[in-house]
């Protein structure tokens, strides 16, 4: 269920009855791929009795009580003062980093801003084989972009967890303050912020030029190193790396990036740059894509309360998924390839999501497969060595 790697570290913050509810609470939005509170407490025992979907056949949140004395149990557990990113994922977060990755290893960690029902949330994620893990979050208290003050406090957080290891930070055009590079630069880490086509750099025998008249053409890439940026803030010390995609097909890219960096190389910040898009891949697993974010309807600390119950959820699927594909046992959940494609169909998210689905639902159905498997000697041979599949999946659970 809920690995030994943050069993622990839970044990020693939440009360028996709270851990049980909290390892409850998991299951079910691993299940029901919906974190909305009605979805997660109302009975759906009616589905069952009218031959519903398979989907809705698991009974949400299975505890004897009244539907709306669930939702409220829902809403008392999320208001609990002890739901803080930096108390209950922060140890967590750590410890997998120093058993994952090695010391002084490179970690690029994206800072972005996505919105969720009037929710305005500024995240920061670590990039993890071509998806991204929640770190830190935070819900402003205003509509629209987020300003340098508010970014500052944003990666403040974050600042200690990292120490033993080279940090990247990767950010949008929305993260292209100059006053946001030198602060990085000054807290030590290396930074690919990607710059407005319309922001300015001084060369040496052209004075001041826009970005977008810099000579930048499809299929090519530059790099201005050490020059000042913008015209008001005359910023100088950092570089600006420039590539716009070769169209290829119907594959046409309609501008390129310009990155403020402080790194060395063009093709370093431009390949650093490239793992930002990682996090828009999350958002889409945390919304319509996997835990349908968007129809939660909580506001305020029960909202975060909730980020961090999804977070857990999706480290563990991610985790659990990845473990599935070194067991090479990953066609037996998902499709894994498309003919003519280069790359993978579902991520490790995906397979751990819907292994735990499919485990799941085989419990329920046993007796149905049981028997037809009997009626299917023929196919014996293929039924066992998904038998034996299936055993290797449930050991991850």
């Amino acid at each position: 269920m809920i690995q030994e790697l943050y069993q622990k570290h839970l044990k020693n913050l939440l009360s028996e009855s709270q851990l049980l509810f909290f390892y409850l609470v998991v299951i079910i939005v691993q299940d029901i791929k919906n974190v909305k509170l009605e979805k997660m407490a109302e009975s759906c025992l009616g589905a069952v009795a009218h031959g519903g979907n398979p989907q809705d056949r698991a009974a949400p949140l299975p505890l004897p009580i009244k539907c709306n004395s669930r939702r409220k149990k829902l809403q008392r557990f999320l208001s609990l003062p002890i739901f803080k990113v930096k108390k209950l994922w922060f140890p967590i977060i750590r410890e997998w980093v120093y058993q994952t990755f090695d010391k002084q290893e490179t970690i690029y960690l994206a800072i972005d801003r996505t919105n969720w029902n009037n929710k305005n949330l500024l995240m920061v994620s670590l990039i993890y084989k071509n998806r991204a893990l929640p770190v830190y979050f935070e819900l402003l208290s205003k509509f629209g972009s987020s300003n340098f003050s508010e970014q500052k406090q944003l990666v403040s957080n974050i600042i200690g967890l990292f120490d033993d290891y080279k940090v990247v930070i990767l950010g949008d055009r929305e993260f292209c303050s100059v006053k946001l590079a030198e602060w990085l630069d000054k807290q030590g880490f290396n930074f690919c912020l990607r710059l407005k086509k319309s922001e300015q750099i001084e060369l040496k025998n052209q004075g001041w030029i826009s970005l977008e008249n810099s000579g930048l053409k499809p299929g090519i890439s530059l790099f201005f190193e050490k020059v000042k940026v913008t015209k008001t803030q005359q910023i100088s010390g950092f570089s600006v790396a420039c590539k716009w995609k070769k169209s290829y097909r119907k594959s046409v890219t309609k501008e390129g990036w310009f990155i403020l960096t402080n790194m060395n190389e063009a093709s370093e910040a431009i390949s650093a740059y490239k793992k930002r898009f990682n996090i828009e891949q999350m958002f889409r697993d945390y919304k319509s894509g996997g835990y349908n974010m968007e129809g939660s309807n909580v506001v305020g600390k029960r909202f975060i309360s909730l980020v961090i119950i999804m977070s857990f959820a999706y480290f563990i699927a991610t985790i659990k998924g990845e473990i599935i594909n070194k067991k090479g046992v990953q066609n037996y959940v998902t499709r894994v390839k498309n003919y003519g494609r280069l790359t993978k169909r579902h991520s490790s998210f995906y397979i751990g999501m819907y292994a735990h689905k499919w485990i799941n639902f085989m419990d329920k159905c046993w007796e149905l497969v049981y028997a037809l498997m009997r009626l299917s000697r023929h196919k014996l041979d293929n039924y066992l060595r998904g038998m034996r599949a299936m055993k290797l999946i449930q050991s991850t659970f």
